[in-house]
């Protein structure tokens, strides 16, 4: 008597049939992703894309099967790296981004006036901040304010603006395709040679090259001059995919969290490391706003300001806003198959706060990283999630429904998240600008 087939039999049979509809295989765990692999050669369905797809698992176990059983990628020559130029990208394509917590901004912007000067840069006043700002004169900017940031966002919203999180108030206004985000305790830092860094040409270097976060390359960034993709990289992968987001580093502050910085009060990064990386898919990270750059009008939605500690203060160890944003983006940039970078342009961060004092403060947020992680580790955004803010919406739904009953700051997240997609549409369709 024949035996029925299992149900797992009739499962990996249906996907093979409907591979066509498939975007992301590496969920699969590996022994059924293998299997998957050779029901698909068997039934002769092992087409270009579908071996691309396999291949994007980034598993061993797939690269070795398809070596042994000797099947040959078809590869679109690409040109070595070093001769592939970046976009040309205008000034006027560019927003500098300045959340102000600090009233006196002269000797922060002096120190950037030969990078800042050419752009256009957006200030928005920390609400809470009671003295009025002294911005030296010679910029091309807009300062907003909290009547600004009323008037524009209004009463009906649970999104606040308050602390670092004033900085997502000139992501929200902004109009421009790029946006350089920097805090007013940081200056331009100098390399290994002494020269200062340009930290917008280089975020804009990151962003307009190829990010290639399929298959880890060990020479770093291959789209940096100096370097390229080393043997063993499939070059069915180096045209790589676009990089949405660039996470700039800090040199003297790190930026450690409370319980570190109390532990090592003298440690300073000193070390300014010539380097870019691609963040690999399915790869969590905590990203700081203190220094980054995106492409607004792909991922402009992910940076949010949504998960807000109990007993948060103004300064950057007791926050925690810009690191579950960075969860979030991430999340969205692996979903929609777009890049992340970290590395290069450094800025110098000077000291700010006391970390004994923050411990109290930010102990919460440590604690909550413990589930945070794991959580954004498990989330799978489905085929229909198809822009940023379709993603953003989708995870808010899966905050609420598995981590809203365990603490009620994260159901404020989830709300928060959804208020703010509301909002980028909203204010997205309209023209705000200062004292309008």
């Amino acid at each position: 008597m024949r035996t029925p087939p299992c149900l797992l039999s009739l499962t990996l049979d249906s996907a093979v049939h409907n591979l066509s509809n498939i975007t992301d295989l590496s969920p699969l765990p590996d022994h059924i992703l293998i299997e998957l692999f050779l029901r698909t050669l068997r039934t002769g369905k092992l087409t270009e894309r579908v071996l691309k797809l396999f291949i994007a698992t980034g598993k061993d176990e797939v690269f070795s099967l398809i070596q042994a059983l000797n099947i040959q990628v078809t590869v679109t020559p690409v040109l070595p790296t070093s001769k592939l130029m970046s976009l040309s990208i205008k000034d006027d394509e560019i927003d500098i981004v300045i959340g102000a917590l600090r009233p006196d901004l002269t000797s922060f912007m002096n120190e950037w006036r030969t990078i800042f000067s050419r752009f256009h840069l957006i200030i928005v006043k920390d609400p809470d901040l009671k003295e009025e700002l002294k911005i030296p004169e010679g910029f091309n900017l807009d300062v907003y304010k909290k009547p600004d940031i009323d008037r524009v966002v209004g009463t009906s919203t649970s999104t606040i603006f308050s602390g670092y999180s004033c900085r997502y108030f000139g992501y929200l206004v902004s109009r421009k395709k790029y946006i350089i985000s920097v805090d007013d305790d940081c200056y331009p830092a100098k390399d290994n040679k002494g020269i200062l860094v340009d930290a917008v040409a280089q975020h804009i270097t990151n962003l307009t090259t190829p990010a290639t976060p399929f298959f880890f390359n060990t020479l770093y960034d291959p789209f940096t001059e100096g370097a390229d993709f080393v043997r063993g990289y499939p070059f069915s992968l180096r045209s790589g995919v676009q990089c949405a987001l660039s996470c700039g580093l800090w040199l003297n502050l790190a930026d450690y969290d409370a319980p570190t910085q109390a532990l090592k009060p003298e440690e300073r990064n000193s070390r300014y490391v010539d380097a870019v990386l691609t963040v690999p898919a399915r790869t969590l990270m905590p990203i700081s706003g203190i220094n980054i750059a995106f492409n607004r009008e792909v991922i402009g939605p992910a940076l949010l300001p949504s998960l807000r500690l109990g007993g948060e203060g103004k300064f950057r160890w007791e926050t925690m806003e810009d690191i579950w944003s960075g969860m979030c983006v991430k999340v969205v940039c692996d979903h929609l198959g777009l890049g992340v970078k970290t590395g290069m342009p450094y800025v110098w961060r000077n000291d700010r706060g006391d970390a004994i004092s923050s411990l109290r403060k930010e102990w919460e947020g440590v604690k909550l990283m413990e589930e945070v992680v794991p959580f954004f580790q498990s989330v799978r955004l489905s085929r229909e999630a198809t822009t940023t803010e379709d993603c953003v919406a989708e995870v808010a739904n899966v905050v609420k429904e598995q981590l809203g009953s365990k603490d009620p700051m994260f159901a404020r997240a989830a709300k928060a998240m959804v208020d703010w997609v509301k909002l980028w549409k909203s204010v997205g369709s309209s023209t705000s600008s200062p004292g309008a």
